[in-house]
């Protein structure tokens, strides 16, 4: 089991860890990480691990076995050995971008008000898949609508229901395709606003802004047509 230390404080950009496993692949296993697996549409996350004697760069993150969570190398070289303790930095960066699309696109899923059958975040852009007939008649509107709930200054947080709380509000359930995770008797909630004032509310295990003003104004791109009932919006970080 891998402590997420990212999940505690999606702010800490470095850490201490100790190797606790290497896979058939390559891998690095750590007891607590600041890295991100990839999951739910976001990338992991990248950046570097440095011990007495070494340094490795770290090209993506990944779920492993179990709650393990998985640094994949970006090039075979020498390995921390079980039991060493590393330095571990992600790319900070690249991932408050990430940070900030991810957000944002929990806001298009309130001014878009139709379920969600995927998605993809990115470092400059993501994109949500609607379970909608027709694309937006006005999409300046959307647009708008979108930047200025942005612009309200929201707090962005995290709470915890169990798995019963979830059953009993289905509704806070918008992705249609991705259920979230259960067997550990509590899933996490990202709460945009503050009380009667939030905007949004749903089950989320990725990382996200402390406040909307962090996401700057965004754009929305292209709407394509991906089935008889699906539109796919594009949003940008500008």
């Amino acid at each position: 089991m891998t402590h997420l230390l990212f999940r505690d404080d999606a702010y800490l950009r470095t850490a201490q860890g100790t190797v606790t496993g290497i896979t058939g692949e390559g891998g690095i296993v750590l007891d607590q990480t600041v890295f991100y697996p990839t999951s739910g549409g976001q990338p992991g996350d990248s950046g570097t691990l440095v011990w007495d004697g070494g340094a490795i760069e770290i090209a993506t993150t990944v779920k492993g076995q179990g709650d393990a969570v998985v640094l994949l190398p970006a090039e075979p070289v020498a390995l921390p050995a079980v039991g060493q303790s590393v330095k571990q930095m992600i790319h900070w960066d690249r991932r408050h971008r990430l940070m900030r699309v991810h957000t944002a696109l929990h806001l298009l899923s309130v001014v878009v008000p139709f379920p969600v059958s995927g998605g993809a975040i990115a470092a400059d852009k993501g994109r949500l898949d609607f379970d909608m007939p027709d694309a937006p008649e006005d999409k300046a509107a959307v647009e708008e609508d979108l930047n200025r709930l942005i612009a309200c200054s929201m707090n962005v947080t995290q709470e915890w229901i169990t798995d019963a709380a979830l059953d009993a509000q289905p509704d806070l359930v918008k992705t249609m395709s991705v259920q979230p995770p259960r067997g550990s008797g509590k899933i996490r909630l990202i709460r945009i606003g503050v009380g009667k004032e939030t905007a949004d509310l749903q089950p989320c295990g990725g990382t996200h802004v402390a406040n909307t003003d962090e996401i700057g104004r965004v754009r929305l791109g292209k709407i394509e047509k991906k089935g008889r009932q699906n539109r796919r919006v594009y949003l940008h970080l500008e």
